[in-house]
């Protein structure tokens, strides 16, 4: 189904750097082992640097990747902090619009950002992996779960269902050279685990990484950032989100449980937590603050949806992907989500 594959570098440049050329090396080989042709376009290889002065080319990038005919999908690099930046380049003349047209789109963490972009545009995309954290593991292998969904998308442009890993794995601490072909330490999973509410709902997902969706309302991190999301409307007005499933996941920087309680609170004031069928929580990394989080959810979130945490979304290892704008059915008690890409609701 899917031939060539496109990267990008719409956040951090980080794989245009030389340290971690033994790991992009691996990615392509992989990629092309899969029967892929992997592209690079052509700002997303010039460094963390370039990537960072230049939101214009990000967009640039993102736009070709989008009008050349050649490319299939489009594969996000990395994530990153600033991927917010890009807005103007991709909306102010409707940039984007101009050349967009159904293409798979995958990536995670602030790539939240692009996600709720392209939702504006009215494209169905993909979340929860990358380039760099998924295809360029350093173990033998692409972890076999992981592996699994990202063969069904380029195998047949769809995820028809996500079932919990029966593993999590530890973060590396170590990704240099010296950790090529060294497996990661895993740990038995508990699966999905209903916090409160119906075992079943139902919904088409959309959300991501909390600290990116946090960065729409807070611009402690960087100072436009408030301004840009509001001028273009970035965060789905609660019309849109009425009757939606919303996800969540935290990042590597496994937020203080009062910092997750305060970005969950600044969500909670835009309504949305009223008007959403239900909540999926992604497992925090190793494991870091589970109990809090699950502590913090409940005491936040006082309208009765239900809320199913520990998924295996985001970004702990191993990494589901989870189709957004696909009507779903969340049955906890089943532990499944299934797709129904039939349903026009």
């Amino acid at each position: 189904m899917i031939s060539t594959i496109g990267i990008v570098s719409l956040s951090s440049g980080i794989i245009g750097e030389d340290f971690v050329k033994h790991e992009v090396d691996l990615g392509v080989q992989r990629l092309k082992d899969l029967g892929l042709n992997p592209v690079f376009l052509p700002h997303s290889l010039k460094g963390l640097g370039f990537i960072k002065d230049h939101p214009e080319a990000r967009a640039e990038d993102l736009m070709q990747a989008f009008s050349d005919d050649s490319i299939d999908m489009i594969l996000c690099a990395i994530g990153g902090d600033d991927t917010y930046r890009l807005l103007p380049y991709l909306f102010e003349n409707d940039q984007l619009q101009k050349v967009i047209k159904p293409k798979i789109f995958l990536g995670f963490s602030d790539t939240t950002m692009n996600h709720l972009m392209l939702h504006k545009l009215g494209i169905k995309t993909f979340y929860g992996q990358s380039f760099l954290a998924d295809i360029c593991e350093l173990d033998k292998e692409v972890l076999t779960y992981s592996l699994h969904y990202f063969k069904e998308l380029i195998e047949t442009g769809r995820i028809s269902e996500i079932r919990p890993s029966d593993v999590w794995y530890d973060e590396r601490t170590d990704f240099s050279p010296k950790a090529l072909g060294t497996p990661r330490v895993s740990h038995a999973n508990t699966g999905f685990e209903l916090l409160r509410g119906n075992a079943q709902f139902e919904g088409k997902i959309l959300g991501g990484c909390l600290e990116s969706l946090y960065d729409i309302f807070d611009n402690s991190r960087y100072a436009d950032s408030t301004e840009l999301c509001q001028k273009y409307k970035l965060f789905p007005d609660l019309s849109d989100w009425e009757g939606k499933i919303l996800l969540l996941e935290t990042s590597q920087e496994k937020p203080e449980p009062d910092d997750f309680k305060k970005m969950l609170q600044a969500l909670k004031e835009t309504g949305v937590f009223e008007v959403i069928s239900g909540l999926l929580v992604g497992k925090p990394m190793d494991e870091t603050f589970y109990d809090d989080y699950k502590e913090a959810l409940m005491d936040t979130i006082d309208s009765n949806i239900p809320i199913v945490y520990n998924l295996n979304v985001g970004h702990a290892t191993p990494r589901a992907i989870v189709p957004f704008g696909v009507h779903a059915y969340v049955d906890a008690k089943e532990q499944v989500i299934r797709f129904d890409y039939n349903k026009k609701s």
